[in-house]
């Protein structure tokens, strides 16, 4: 796979080129932008990451020069907070948007997810609605495949219909009666709610082990769970 690197500041591009290379991505890196469109004209680049402030062309005015012509993930980096900014990248095309300062393990990630994802769509073997993938989590529904921040997990076919209908609805907050008649296709009694709760604990222990964290899904205490968009 080929990744375009386009920054202005050099340690920060060294360091993103380093932790592509040692993923195995072959890296193209510029410091300005006149450079890496005459790369993305040359080159068969699989995905993009730009800076927005460069010296020469900003990263809006590249973004919108590949637009033109390719379909390839973008993913926006810069020192910039502002709300404004996202919204314009994201409305000209951007696929991600990563404020400085970033974890170079998280933008790796951030890249990984975009390319997998682009992959899917263009090799149309998937059928709609078959994968889900959002917020570092992939679940795929025929292979029955669950990859969390690129950890593969061991689900059983509960913990991943559970996981799979909270995703769907995500942002959402679906009950405990709900979940249960859903997943298990059983009437809900009083008793069914310390089951939910059983396995909602065990997919938080699971999920757990790639981040350390077990908040990926929430509870709305006295409603039922939920997971953010």
């Amino acid at each position: 796979m080929n990744i375009l690197v386009v920054d202005d500041e050099k340690e920060i591009a060294d360091v993103v080129e380093l932790y592509l290379q040692n993923d195995q991505y072959k890296v193209f890196k510029f410091y300005n932008g006149q450079d890496a469109l005459d790369c993305i004209n040359s080159m068969k680049i699989d995905l993009a990451i730009l800076d927005i402030m460069l010296p020469d062309i900003d990263g809006f005015q590249i973004l919108k020069q590949i637009r033109q012509k390719y379909t390839f993930p973008v993913i926006m980096l810069t020192a910039k907070t502002e709300y404004m900014d996202k919204i314009t990248g994201l409305t000209l095309g951007a696929d991600d948007y990563i404020p400085k300062p970033f974890n170079p393990l998280e933008l790796v990630a951030r890249v990984k997810a975009q390319l997998r994802r682009y992959t899917q769509y263009n090799e149309g073997t998937k059928e709609e609605g078959d994968v889900l993938d959002f917020g570092g989590l992939l679940l795929n529904r025929t292979s029955h495949e669950c990859v969390y921040n690129e950890v593969p997990l061991t689900l059983t076919p509960i913990e991943f219909d559970i996981l799979w209908l909270l995703c769907e609805n995500r942002g959402k907050v679906i009950s405990s009666e709900e979940l249960f008649e859903k997943v298990w296709h059983e009437k809900y009694y009083k008793n069914s709610n310390n089951t939910v709760m059983v396995h909602i604990r065990h997919l938080r222990e699971k999920m757990s082990a790639p981040t350390g964290k077990s908040d990926f899904i929430k509870t709305v205490w006295g409603v039922g769970y939920k997971v953010e968009e």
